[in-house]
């Protein structure tokens, strides 16, 4: 039987979400050695929007049009949130190195520096939120002017009704039409899906055909909006081409998870960071860790069993929350799945959610996660760092609640931008 030699490393980032890419990015261009570990990933939910943050307090529900202010109350009004363990032109610097990568390969951003801009969805609501993939942004213009607008549905295509969008907007927006069409070449299917509809719009014939059919509903409509499903690896040449094709603006309205946007940024981090010399480990696992004597880690991963052991310098904890693994929650409590770092919850479980299940505060789970330090090390006993060179970053810190003050991105970039900065400065 062959023995594997253990790979090592200067960084160790566990989870393959948008904190996870973030911080393997960062700590590569920093001239690190890196490995990335993780399954699937979050990322996939993404809508592909770049959150900062929309909305705060939470339970008034006010919306915040200038983020960095918006962060300024945030970090004024609730001092533990990861936001305040953040230098503000920190987050501008991680912000524009993790939007100058993805537009290299080819998934370009658009934003107003200062501010957030609205953005139409699936549900036919308007969202504020700060970073736009180019293939949506004309529908944030198209929306600011009321531009009129033909709204395109396809048969067979769950949680996306153009009619809907267009009875939702209609008193603020009332130049909004709708079709429904079917997908070239899936005619009378039951169901069709997004990510084959993406791939499928790829290749110029099924573009060919899609244009046709808009086409024979535009009637003048200056602008077209349908859902994302303009290819995967080259959405900027698709939606090119079917705007010209069919003779108007056209633009991506984000639609329900798992989504195309976030296989693009999956892709394109699958794609660009082994080019920056990282290691990665897609479709894999830790399935145990120990911490060497002094400083450093030796961790086991693989698929179903151990397959490979790194030997790594420090660690970035980016592992998620429920749905990405990082914790799990029993009967009695809400546990860390890796390294059984504490984690900040109510004492009883019946605390966990609040009596009204619509309750505009949100509930207490939702903040649940781990304590850090200043430099982003999980706390343990009388508030000292477990491990010297173990960092956290992402949705599995505490006092966040990410998804209700609309700012997932922001918190995902911002704090694994200053995992990577402190693993720096303790001697990585």
């Amino acid at each position: 039987m062959s023995v594997i030699r253990p790979l090592k490393c200067d960084l160790t980032v566990i989870g393959t979400g948008m904190a996870g890419m973030a911080a393997t990015l960062f700590a590569a261009h920093r001239g690190l050695n890196v490995v990335q570990v993780g399954r699937s990933g979050e990322v996939i939910f993404a809508s592909g929007l770049l959150d900062l943050l929309g909305v705060h307090p939470v339970a008034a529900k006010k919306m915040w049009h200038n983020p960095w202010a918006g962060m300024r109350a945030l970090v004024r009004d609730c001092p533990r949130h990861p936001y305040a363990r953040v230098q503000t032109n920190d987050i501008k610097v991680g912000l524009k190195e993790f939007l100058a990568f993805l537009d290299g390969a080819g998934l370009a951003y658009h934003r107003h520096v200062g501010r957030n801009v609205e953005i139409l969805t699936s549900m036919g609501t308007a969202k504020l939120t700060h970073g736009v993939p180019e293939t949506m942004w004309p529908g944030v213009e198209a929306l600011k002017e009321k531009k009129s607008c033909l709204l395109i549905e396809f048969r067979g295509l769950k949680g996306f009704s153009a009619r809907q969008i267009a009875q939702v907007q209609k008193d603020r927006w009332p130049d909004l039409r709708t079709a429904r069409i079917d997908f070239p070449e899936m005619e009378g299917f039951s169901e069709v899906y997004t990510e084959r509809m993406a791939r499928a719009l790829e290749s110029s014939r099924y573009r060919r055909k899609l244009a046709v059919a808009v086409k024979a509903h535009l009637s003048g409509a200056k602008t077209v909006g349908l859902p994302a499903v303009m290819g995967i690896s080259n959405s900027r040449q698709v939606a090119s081409d079917l705007a010209e094709r069919i003779g108007a603006d056209l633009f991506e309205i984000p639609g329900m998870p798992p989504s195309v946007p976030g296989l693009r940024l999956k892709e394109a981090f699958e794609r660009g960071l082994p080019l920056l010399g990282v290691t990665l480990f897609s479709q894999k696992q830790v399935f145990d860790v120990s911490h060497k004597k002094g400083r450093g880690f030796v961790l086991g991963i693989g698929r179903a069993e151990v397959e490979q052991t790194i030997q790594s310098k420090g660690v970035v904890l980016a592992s998620g929350r429920f749905i990405g693994g990082g914790l799990y929650a029993d009967r009695d409590r809400i546990r860390e799945t890796l390294f059984n770092l504490p984690i900040n919850q109510p004492a009883d479980r019946h605390d966990w959610h609040r009596k009204g299940f619509l309750d505009s505060r949100g509930h207490p789970i939702n903040s649940t996660g781990l304590e850090v330090d200043d430099l982003f090390r999980p706390l343990g006993k009388k508030n000292r760092p477990v491990f010297e060179a173990l960092f956290a970053a992402g949705s599995i810190l505490a006092h966040q609640d990410w998804i209700r003050m609309k700012c997932g991105s922001g918190l995902a970039i911002a704090t694994a931008f200053a995992a990577v900065d402190a693993f720096l400065k303790t001697g990585g």
